[in-house]
């Protein structure tokens, strides 16, 4: 789209920078997005919140290669599975409802840990996270509404998550059994 709005007003050879611009701004993101995904599987595995063998580092580069294999298995997966709109609508979806339970999850230990020690105080509060966890709310039911097939693989996609859950947590109390 940007190079075809490009291509209208700068002619064909000024649709052709924006669009090469426009690659390599995605690499660029991607290479950042795909560390740092990989790194949250990482993390987890370090804080024993998910497999053990993800928190694996390379001896040589020092990256954490286990959990880059997970999400590029997890990745091909997907990519076969839907196209970039449909991709996109499951994210969205799915990053909007966690969105809103982060926040809301502001609201919820506030009122229940009170005297829990806050070195960051949100503005406005209660109003600014009610007032985000209703837009966010506002947009999921929108895109069930608008989408509700891409919204609704997004919430199978979420729900994977269940039995991935218990299986971790089934293995990881047979490895501190013993």
């Amino acid at each position: 789209m940007g190079s075809d709005a490009a291509s209208k007003i700068l002619g064909a050879h000024g649709g052709q920078w924006v669009a090469l611009a426009i690659i390599i701004s995605v690499f660029g993101s991607t290479n950042g997005s795909i560390l740092a995904g990989a790194r949250v599987y990482y993390a987890m595995a370090e804080d024993k919140l998910f497999f053990r063998w993800c928190a694996a580092v390379h001896p040589r580069f020092r990256t954490p290669y286990l959990a880059l294999v997970v999400q590029g298995v997890w990745s091909v997966f997907l990519v076969l599975l839907a196209g970039y709109e449909e991709l996109f609508t499951y994210t969205i979806f799915a990053a909007w409802i966690f969105y809103a339970l982060t926040a809301l999850g502001v609201i919820v230990l506030r009122r229940k840990l009170p005297d829990l020690p806050r070195p960051y105080r949100v503005l406005a509060y209660p109003w600014v996270p009610i007032i985000f966890v209703v837009t966010a709310a506002v947009f999921v039911l929108n895109l069930l509404r608008e989408k509700p097939i891409e919204a609704g693989y997004g919430a199978v996609i979420i729900a994977l998550g269940v039995p991935v859950y218990y299986v971790w947590k089934r293995s990881s109390g047979r490895s501190t059994a013993q």
